[in-house]
């Protein structure tokens, strides 16, 4: 088997949480993510709705559970659905998961096939009071195309006018902020895998090599190891390239003296690493570049410091913000007039827009920007991201630093760790 699949006392935990806090006489269901078909016959690759995974396990395609915690049958009030494995299928696509396996994964023992769906989820709502369904509520959800779960509200609304609505989305983003165990576990080993893919690089980069010959070195180890492969679409960022936050082409080659942005991470079973890390193409930073380097790494220790229980996200990096300034000023990017007290906020944030323009933190675990709540105050148990950056395109300057944190009662717990950050390490591994 490719990789051990995550333990099913997880998702029983994460239903049993769930249930405790929908309101007397729901039923909650959710379905997988459509299959997108390409332009001929075949699908692009799948990837399953998150919620729906945080609860089952299942990662294949065709799948739905539902969760009605007063039924009046003991034997209805967990019901998992699943693609069955006709002949068809099995010769064209290969066994899909059976009975005995979806059972194991999920810890769900009535199991059935999803064409019984539509009828049993009829019969549990005629005796259900409200019909707890999901939406995409996450911050930066676009959807152009219709998501399963739209088109289920839509029938479902259609079919049971008379019952109240109940929003999942809130009350699955408030579980899956807190990490169990097992979840920080997966997210440390696709780090783990992330490691060795970016140690691998580190011999392999030279002026020359082209952007997505690198991506082809991180591909071969994530896969190798039995990861899924890349969490999100990696980013690797050769010289002016490396000031374009999301420069995804990949297409050109490195140049002597320039820096190399690489913004990549691995998934394994479904959770994602995200790191980013920048290096000199030549093997030595320059004295700019080392400047400029150690301004980024500055702000990212002191950001490790603040991001805390009881803080706001926004009061967070507004204070790494205010921190970023200071390096921008000592970089002589900014006069220390631009950001003296008395400063209107948003023309000092805008001063340091300039050079810093995105978000230092955001959840991770399902999906790499993982769900968040309106407002949200940094508890224990959260897992985040932290990546503050300096982009200065005139000198073809983009340097991003990214290490993934377990925020922890006491003290938080640098996941990432052992990937080489430090400027003296990186060059040391890089003249072999």
């Amino acid at each position: 088997m490719r990789n051990t699949p995550v333990s099913a006392s997880l998702f029983i935990d994460n239903r049993e949480r769930l249930t405790h806090k929908l309101p007397a006489g729901t039923i909650a269901a959710i379905k997988s993510n459509l299959e997108s078909p390409t332009n001929a016959d075949a699908f692009h690759p799948y990837k399953q709705n998150t919620d729906l995974l945080y609860l089952t396990g299942i990662l294949q395609e065709q799948t739905a559970v539902i969760l009605f915690p007063n039924a009046k049958n003991e034997s209805m009030r967990e019901i998992l659905f699943i693609r069955e494995s006709d002949p068809s299928t099995v010769i064209w696509e290969g066994q899909k998961l059976s009975i005995k396996e979806a059972q194991s994964r999920s810890g769900i023992r009535n199991v059935k096939f999803i064409s019984e769906f539509p009828s049993i989820f009829q019969a549990l709502c005629i005796e259900a009071v409200s019909i707890a369904l999901l939406t995409n509520e996450h911050s930066r959800a676009s959807s152009p195309l219709p998501t399963g779960n739209a088109l289920f509200i839509e029938e479902t609304q259609k079919a049971f006018p008379l019952h109240q609505s109940v929003r999942l989305s809130p009350i699955l983003t408030e579980l899956r902020m807190v990490k169990h165990g097992l979840e920080v576990e997966q997210i440390s080993k696709a780090l783990s895998i992330t490691e060795d893919g970016f140690r691998r690089v580190l011999s392999y980069v030279k002026p020359g090599v082209g952007e997505w010959e690198i991506e082809a070195e991180y591909a071969y180890e994530f896969i190798r190891q039995g990861s899924q492969g890349f969490a999100y679409t990696p980013i690797v960022a050769s010289g002016a390239n490396a000031c374009v936050l999301h420069y995804i082409e990949n297409d050109q080659r490195c140049v002597e003296g320039d820096l190399l942005l690489m913004d990549v991470g691995s998934e394994w079973n479904g959770w994602n690493a995200d790191m980013t890390r920048t290096i000199p193409i030549s093997g030595t930073f320059t004295a700019r570049q080392a400047e400029v380097y150690d301004a980024v790494l500055r702000v990212m220790r002191y950001a490790e410091t603040i991001l805390r229980p009881g803080i706001s996200l926004k009061d967070y990096h507004e204070q790494v913000m205010r921190e970023m300034g200071k390096e921008l000023v000592s970089l002589s990017l900014l006069t220390p007039d631009e950001l003296e007290e008395g400063v209107d906020t948003e023309q000092w944030k805008a001063a340091v827009k300039k050079y810093y323009m995105h978000g230092t933190s955001h959840h991770l675990g399902l999906d790499v920007h993982d769900v968040t709540a309106p407002n949200c105050i940094i508890s224990d148990g959260m897992v985040f991201t932290i990546e503050p950056g300096i982009y200065i395109p005139a000198e073809k300057i983009g340097i991003r630093l990214e290490d993934n944190y377990y925020v922890g009662a006491t003290q938080n717990e640098n996941l990432s760790q052992n990937i080489p950050i430090e400027r003296e390490e990186i060059e040391g591994l890089m003249a072999g």
